[in-house]
């Protein structure tokens, strides 16, 4: 398993985890409800960036 075709998925969870986590955090508090958020918006990125694949490139790749 190559942790790079993984990458982009991951990098989307955090951002989207992050910045709900972020708002959450207005406040200085964190709800459970705000967490249910955090974690929904994280499941969520991981999904959709996951499901799309990534773009061709013209050359093959240079091992």
């Amino acid at each position: 398993m190559k942790l790079g075709s993984y990458a982009k998925s991951i990098v989307a969870a955090v951002v989207a985890g992050g910045g709900t986590l972020g708002t959450a955090l207005a406040d200085d508090t964190v709800s459970t409800g705000e967490w249910v958020g955090v974690a929904l918006a994280a499941l969520g990125a991981l999904g959709v960036v996951w499901v799309v694949p990534n773009a061709r490139t013209s050359e093959p790749p240079r091992v």
